[in-house]
């Protein structure tokens, strides 16, 4: 057996940068192995316009339009989200330098075996798991007094002030859209948000996928869903890569440069009895340019109970979830077994 949450020595990256062939760990198993770069079809996720959610005039249009997203997808782009492009870009441009210094100045912010917060990739917890071909830099955002800032880069100079300024924003718009899913089911606005609580995890993921020679048979993050209650990617502005899983069939998520992605994670499909669908997506590899994306996870507060709204919960459609507290601490040991979590807490 791997000693427990054995760290991986060498990055991706510079496996990638020295042409080394990838080890067998990192080559996909059992229902996910076949040809993983092999074409798929475009989604046509909608796109929901926040201004329009907000105006008394085209708010219910808008509305039904979230729900039929969240109920067939699991996920939509949004616009008008109040943050600029050129913020944007720059928040993308202080990812790229940080996974563009030397080694060393990475392997400042390397995490602890036992924790997923700093920089590195997959925790090894079994001799047979399947390792992702990314690089990361996990951190938490919030409650404040939680943050490990030694694990937040100093350089480039504003990333700290940067990444901040953008969660900050992304927490208020995590608000809104809960208060937005809660009315378009015709529930009390504050329904989701009094589950999600008052000290709510906020965790930040910076992900680099760097050139992959074996696209065919290595993914860049295995299929899975969320563990959170909404999830935002900034997604890199010219590669693609994302893909969600719809009727045992993948498919490709276009780039809107300066649209967020989001998608639900298990606990809203829990708080919405299963109306709204936590997605299963991976993230395919190329042999030719690298990748960047941010994410940004939304967690309810662990102490809090998540269940499905009493108002969802009739004779023809009973409760098809228990009762959860921490969700998150069942959720990465299944996570890197390959299965899905939520199948735990299905009644």
């Amino acid at each position: 057996m791997a000693a427990m949450a054995e760290l991986i020595s060498n990055s991706v990256q510079e496996m990638a940068t020295n042409g080394q062939e990838p080890p067998v760990k990192y080559f996909s198993k059992g229902n996910d192995a076949g040809v993983l770069d092999a074409p798929v079809p475009l989604i046509e996720i909608p796109v929901v316009d926040l201004g329009l959610l907000t105006s008394p005039l085209t708010s219910a249009q808008e509305l039904e339009k979230l729900k039929l997203a969240l109920s067939s997808w699991g996920c939509f782009q949004v616009i008008n989200h109040g943050m600029t492009s050129s913020f944007l870009d720059k928040i993308r441009e202080v990812s790229k330098q940080f996974f563009g210094f030397p080694m060393e100045e990475k392997q400042k912010y390397s995490r602890e075996a036992d924790s997923i917060e700093g920089y590195g990739n997959d925790m090894i917890l079994s001799d047979h798991q399947t390792v992702d071909w990314t690089d990361r830099l996990y951190l938490t955002i919030s409650p404040e007094d939680q943050r490990k800032i030694k694990f937040w880069p100093e350089n480039p100079k504003d990333f700290r002030e940067t990444l901040h300024e953008y969660t900050v924003k992304l927490q208020e718009t995590n608000d809104f859209l809960l208060r937005a899913m809660a009315r378009s089911l015709n529930l009390e606005e504050s329904c989701f948000l009094d589950q999600y609580g008052e000290q709510p995890l906020v965790t930040a993921r910076f992900n680099f996928y760097p050139p992959c020679p074996r696209p065919d048979r290595i993914l860049g993050v295995k299929p899975h869903a969320d563990a959170s209650a909404v999830t935002f990617l900034l997604q890199d502005k010219e590669v693609e890569g994302l893909q969600f899983l719809k009727d045992n069939e993948w498919f490709r998520v276009p780039i809107i440069p300066h649209a967020l992605l989001v998608n639900v994670g298990d606990q809203v499909e829990i708080m919405s009895n299963g109306i709204f669908k936590s997605p299963v997506h991976r993230v395919v590899t190329n042999t030719e340019r690298e990748r960047n994306t941010l994410a940004v996870f939304c967690i309810p507060e662990s102490d809090n109970e998540i269940k499905p709204a009493d108002q969802l919960i009739s004779e023809t459609r009973p409760s098809l979830y228990k009762k959860v507290k921490d969700y998150v601490s069942i959720y990465f040991q299944y996570y890197q077994q390959g299965k899905r979590p939520i199948e735990a807490v299905k009644i």
